[in-house]
């Protein structure tokens, strides 16, 4: 049975399955559904939400906001910072703002949401600020490939805990030689987009698989992800697909089942530049 927690390089425990909100606070009419199903998955053990000052502009947070009045310390919450705004100065003031939106008091995990024109020196000196203060419990990065991740270890005190990448059937290219860098220093992976933007569920061979397993498709690339040793973040507005969500911890998949998906879905078999979406 996959594990319902993983434990960080600085002992910090994350649970192995969240909640994505790219795309979330878009809409006003939307909210209602986005609040009501992050607050499911909250009910569910699905503590892990995952957003960003970069989604909807702010409003994403504030719906996870919404989402964690009254119940903050029962979740793991993630928040990135933009490229544009990682100075040492400005890393501290989007911060401060994603504090603001999602009526907090600290972040749990705080990303650097991709590479951009800052050093990462001046960006890792602001996180570790934020760690020492007890404004954050741990830092780490999002789409870096392996030589990003190698560049940022001269900077980061060891103290990079997660890389947060697109990562699922269809996209296996980190496998290659990022994945085995992150593993052998405990550095976990999120995967974001683990159903690629649902486009993962027109797959034929996926399907039949899942056919078989009497599961739904969502629920075998989820549960694939988690056999992998990696955190998936699913991201749905609908309290039923949560709830589906939520039944990938409790699936085995067997060596027949996994080289099946192999067949399907091949690993690289070669350095693959880094997918992002």
């Amino acid at each position: 049975m996959p594990s319902h927690v993983i434990t960080l390089p600085n002992g910090i425990t994350m649970p192995t399955l969240g909640q994505g909100t790219w795309f979330m606070g878009e809409s006003s009419l939307a909210k209602k559904d986005e609040v009501a199903a992050l607050q499911r998955g909250i009910d569910l053990g699905m503590t892990l939400i995952d957003t960003a000052e970069m989604y909807a502009s702010g409003g994403a947070e504030k719906v996870t906001g919404e989402a964690i009045a009254g119940r903050r310390d029962k979740v793991f919450l993630v928040s990135k910072v933009l490229p544009g705004n990682a100075s040492r100065r400005g890393t501290i003031a989007a911060f401060e703002r994603s504090l603001k939106r999602m009526n907090t008091d600290y972040i749990d995990l705080y990303l650097l949401h991709w590479r951009g024109g800052y050093g990462l020196d001046e960006t890792f000196e602001a996180m570790e600020r934020l760690l020492a203060d007890g404004k954050i419990r741990a830092y780490g990065v999002s789409n870096f490939d392996l030589d990003d991740m190698q560049e940022a270890a001269q900077y980061d005190n060891g103290n990079i805990c997660v890389n947060q990448v697109l990562y699922n059937l269809a996209s296996r290219g980190i496998e290659w030689d990022l994945m085995p860098w992150m593993k052998q220093r405990n550095i976990a992976v999120m995967a974001y987009s683990p159903l690629y933007q649902t486009r993962l569920l027109k797959s034929p061979g996926l399907k039949r698989v899942a056919q078989e397993l009497s599961i739904t498709p969502a629920q075998l690339a989820l549960a694939w992800l988690l056999h992998q040793g990696t955190v998936p973040i699913p991201k749905t507005s609908s309290v039923k697909r949560v709830e589906e969500n939520r039944k990938a911890w409790d699936i085995e998949l067997d060596a027949q089942v996994l080289a099946e998906l192999d067949g399907i879905f091949p690993p690289p078999d070669h350095k693959m530049p880094l997918d992002v979406l």
